[in-house]
Formats: C-alpha cells, sequence, structure tokens
C-alpha cells in the first residue's frame, strides 16, 4: 500500500476508534456484545481482511502497516478487535500459507469481506500449550472423515461461519504429525455450540465450547488436502500472530497512560493535582518508558518478519515483553487512580482485567521463555 493511502487508512480507523468504539465501551461491558451495527461497520472498513491480498479482496497489509492499525484499534476495549482476531489470524492465514487454490478461492474473499467470520478450534479440556496431545479425531470413512470431539474457550465461535479444526486424523502417528487442518462450515451437522463462558475480563467477546459428534466433512476439507500438516501449518502462522498481539498490547499501553495522565491532572489532593506528586510522576514514568521499549521492538520485528528474516525467537521476546508490559502498566493504571480505580466507573478497571489475557493467548509468557531460551541454548550448540 502506497504511504499516502496507508496513512488515510490509519487515521480513518483512529476517528473509528474515538467516535464509534470508545464512547460504546460501556455498552458493551453492560450487554457482554459487541453491536451489529459496530460490526459492519468494521466490514464497510475492510477491517476482516487485513491481512488477505488484494487478489482476494483484502487489504494486502504487509506485517508492519498491520501493526499500525492494530495498535489504533487497541486502544478501544479489546472485544472490539476480538470480533477481527480469529479471521485476520489463524482463521484466514492457514489457508493463506498452505491452502489450495480452490480453497483460497472459495473462503479468501468471503473472509475478507467479513461475510465469512473464521474462528480457531485447536484448544481441548487437555490440550492447550501442549497442541499436539489433541484427542479430537477425524476417522476417514471413504471420501470423508468423521470428526468427534470438544474444543474448549473458542472466540468468536457464535460469530463463526467456519472454524479451521484441528484433529488427529493419522492412526499411524503420534505427535504433532498425526494431526490434519479442517475446514468446517458452522451449518456442517454433528457440529454445536456449548453454552457462553463467563469470563474475568474482555465482556463483549464470547467464547465457547465447540463439539463434534460424528460430524462429516470431505477430504477436500484438509487444508492444503495434505493430512498430517495441520500442526505445521499453525506453527508457520504463529509469528505473524504474535507479532499481532504485541501491537495490540501497545496499543492498550497508550490507552492507559492517556487515562492516567488525564486523571492525574483533573484529580486533586493536598491542594495540588496529584500529578505533581514525585511517586506518581514515578509511575507515569515507568509506564511511558515500557511502553516506548515495547513499540521499538514491535516495529523491528515486523520489519524484519517483512524482510522474511528467521526472527521467531525475537517474535517470543517481543510478546513476552509487550504483554506482560500492558499488565504491569494496567497495575500502575489502577494505583494512580487510587480507589477509583477499583470502580467500575472508571476504565482502568475493565481494562486491567482485559489486559491479562493476552499473556495467555498465542502462547502464554511461559511458552515464550521455552523459545527464546531454547534458541539461545541452540546458538550455543545445546540441543535443549
Amino acid at each position: 500500500m502506497d504511504a499516502e493511502t496507508y496513512e488515510l487508512l490509519r487515521d480513518t480507523v483512529r476517528r473509528f476508534v474515538n467516535e464509534r468504539l470508545i464512547p460504546n465501551e460501556d455498552r458493551v461491558e453492560e450487554e457482554d456484545a459487541v453491536p451489529d451495527e459496530i460490526v459492519a461497520h468494521m466490514r464497510e472498513l475492510g477491517l476482516f481482511g487485513l491481512s488477505i491480498s488484494e487478489e482476494f479482496g483484502g487489504l494486502g497489509l504487509s506485517m508492519v502497516e498491520e501493526v499500525g492499525v492494530i495498535r489504533e484499534l487497541g486502544r478501544a476495549a479489546l472485544a472490539f478487535r476480538a470480533v477481527i482476531g480469529t479471521t485476520v489470524g489463524i482463521g484466514s492465514q492457514g489457508i493463506v500459507i498452505d491452502g489450495t487454490d480452490q480453497q483460497r478461492r472459495e473462503w479468501l474473499p468471503r473472509l475478507a469481506s467479513g461475510e465469512v467470520i473464521a474462528s480457531f478450534a485447536l484448544t481441548e479440556p487437555n490440550a492447550g500449550s501442549d497442541a499436539a496431545s489433541i484427542r479430537t479425531t477425524a476417522t476417514r470413512d471413504g471420501d470423508v472423515y468423521r470428526l468427534n470431539g470438544t474444543k474448549r474457550f473458542i472466540s468468536n465461535a457464535t460469530r463463526a461461519g467456519m472454524f479451521t479444526v484441528m484433529a488427529r486424523s493419522e492412526q499411524d502417528k503420534t505427535g504433532a504429525s498425526a494431526i490434519s487442518a479442517f475446514i468446517v462450515p458452522s451449518n456442517t451437522p454433528g457440529l454445536s455450540l456449548g453454552n457462553p463462558e463467563k469470563k474475568m475480563g474482555q465482556r463483549g467477546s464470547v467464547i465457547c465450547d465447540v463439539v463434534f459428534e460424528d460430524c462429516i466433512v470431505p477430504a477436500s476439507a484438509i487444508i492444503g488436502l495434505q493430512p498430517g500438516m495441520g500442526f505445521k501449518t499453525a506453527m508457520k502462522v504463529l509469528d505473524r500472530g504474535r507479532i499481532h498481539l504485541s501491537a495490540l498490547a501497545t496499543g492498550m499501553c497508550d490507552r492507559l497512560i492517556e487515562e492516567s495522565v488525564r486523571y492525574a491532572v483533573e484529580r486533586q489532593q493536598f491542594g495540588h493535582p496529584i500529578g505533581e506528586f514525585q511517586l506518581v510522576q514515578g509511575m507515569l514514568a515507568d509506564c511511558r518508558t515500557e511502553a516506548f521499549a515495547g513499540k521499538v521492538m514491535v516495529d523491528d520485528v515486523a520489519r524484519r518478519f517483512d524482510a522474511r528474516e528467521k526472527v521467531s525467537a525475537d517474535v517470543a521476546c517481543t510478546k513476552y515483553f509487550t504483554t506482560e508490559a500492558v499488565g504491569r502498566i494496567a497495575d500502575r493504571a489502577v494505583q494512580i487512580h487510587g480507589g477509583a480505580g477499583y470502580m467500575n466507573a472508571y476504565k482502568v478497571e475493565r481494562f486491567y482485567r482485559d489486559v491479562r489475557v493476552l499473556r495467555i493467548y498465542e502462547g502464554t509468557s511461559q511458552i515464550q521463555q521455552v523459545i527464546i531460551a531454547r534458541s539461545l541454548l541452540r546458538e550455543a550448540g545445546l540441543d535443549a
């Protein structure tokens, strides 16, 4: 995208956030739903197609460009970004990277337009960080597969028009090599949804179980028509997803700092704005420093991702730092607000709850630590 068009896009998203999303945060919190008219506006802006090429109707943003847009969206309650998150990420990218030409033609235009929202069904009651241990089965029966199993904590399941489902299809193999990725339309017989979960934060973003009971899909539903490659497909899109989430965290850092500075200027104690007190200034300075460090990391790793450098370890560093940092910044924001920060009437209370999940999405902080440490040890000649 040329620079002028991209800046127009960012300005448009910024206005959308300021004029539509932020004013509707309380409504989303109360109703536990993102209004349909806002989702429709997201479609009009092309936000569902950020990472899909123009050939298929998307915006075709580079990683650097996507980072800038997501940082703007991150300034609003996280439930808004969650509406597009699963489509922009693995919901479309598995097909973009490893799908057949027919699969791309069938699904990508509909995903890019937001006509169909994608959801990613990986996590199970006994499989999360250890994704290779999933138990959902896909049993071959002639030209079809029968899917059986339960997926847990699936984001956007109630909105989804299709699921990318990870299932164990290769009975003669173990571990990751036994897993295939299936494209499963949400109206497929045998697919049902559980009750929405009650969560700590992100009200408005619905998650629930997805249950497969003799859910029959054609063999042609396997992404890339290659059984046993599903786990590898998921791994290929992780770097992009983790950079995306890191950018989201830095956007939320900005919003938390804005709220904290505003309160420090307006709130008076002992006849002075609390922003004049050095200990409050110290907390603000720590917030600003960590936010700046996170932005630099995100921008650098996004640029190198676009240059096709090997950046997985540095992506893990970035995701680890930014998502932990936004948690610390949220904590300081509550502290700066004092008793008011613990009250629902002030936004920092909500954001404090919301940002906690970022340390779990796309690999927990501990998974990022393992990736970083193993990279260092391999460089030193130790197979860890």
